[in-house]
């Protein structure tokens, strides 16, 4: 190659390394070419400082020093559960150890005397009940009125009570809170001797049957209690029959069984 076409081809070639910034081809300083330049701000120039260690803390003084208890913690053994009927009533209505008290500031409370002919039992109060402060009120309340003026009854003759005196979350308890009730519930038994008595609901005859509540249905149930047995039927809730119409008629053939014989 030669001639003016070389010599603008090598013109070319200088300009576009001049643009590449390179402009010289030696230079009198090595260069680094991989060294990272420093950041362009005034913290780079700034030199470090080293670590010091941290200055122990000072001991708090003995009086404020967390003092290991002597004595070994002791764990809490059952509630105790009052023996004499009115003290029984009393601890249920301001006692913060009763079961079922936990759940609401309200607690409503059983209304009777013991050895009634008939014990109404339900596991804890409605949310009409509740609001009411009585078991059985409301609808619920009239319907049942009369399911006992059918077996000759009224309420005011009935021990009528509720196992757990407020109403948990939902209408549902864990296990722990199960047995704590269920002791209560023997207890409350004992003491209100009643002739006979009447589950009303399906939780409650989980509990004190062991029965679902399409199990216990039309039949006589024997409660043992202190070696004895207690004449027992179970019916829906007042509440759900009310709901489901349907279900009245089998409620009523359970109501029935207790005139048997009579």
């Amino acid at each position: 190659m030669g001639g003016r076409n070389s010599a603008l081809l090598a013109e070319s070639y200088c300009d576009w390394w001049s643009l590449a910034g390179v402009d010289a081809l030696v230079g009198e300083q090595p260069a680094g070419w991989l060294a990272v330049s420093p950041a362009n701000d005034a913290a780079a120039s700034r030199p470090r400082r080293t670590a010091t260690a941290a200055a122990e803390p000072q001991p708090l003084p003995d009086a404020l020093q967390r003092q290991s208890s002597e004595r070994p913690v002791e764990s809490r053994g059952p509630t105790a559960l009052p023996a004499d009927w009115k003290d029984f009533h009393q601890w249920l209505g301001s006692s913060e150890a009763v079961p079922g008290s936990q759940w609401d500031a309200r607690r409503v409370l059983p209304v009777g005397e013991a050895a009634a002919p008939l014990m109404l039992l339900t596991a804890w109060p409605e949310i009409d009940d509740q609001r009411e402060g009585q078991l059985f009120a409301g609808p619920a309340g009239k319907l049942l009125d009369a399911m006992l003026l059918a077996i000759g009854l009224v309420r005011r003759q009935c021990y009528v009570a509720s196992l757990a005196v407020t109403r948990p979350p939902g209408g549902r308890i864990d296990a722990h809170d199960a047995a704590g009730l269920d002791r209560l519930l023997w207890h409350h038994l004992r003491l209100a001797m009643p002739q006979r008595l009447l589950l009303i609901g399906g939780d409650i005859v989980r509990i004190a049957a062991g029965l679902t509540l399409s199990d216990a249905r039309g039949k006589l149930l024997d409660l043992n209690q202190d070696g004895g047995k207690m004449e027992t039927v179970a019916v829906a809730h007042p509440a759900m029959l009310l709901a489901r119409p349907a279900q009245k008629a089998a409620a009523w053939d359970s109501l029935k069984l207790f005139n048997r014989g009579r």
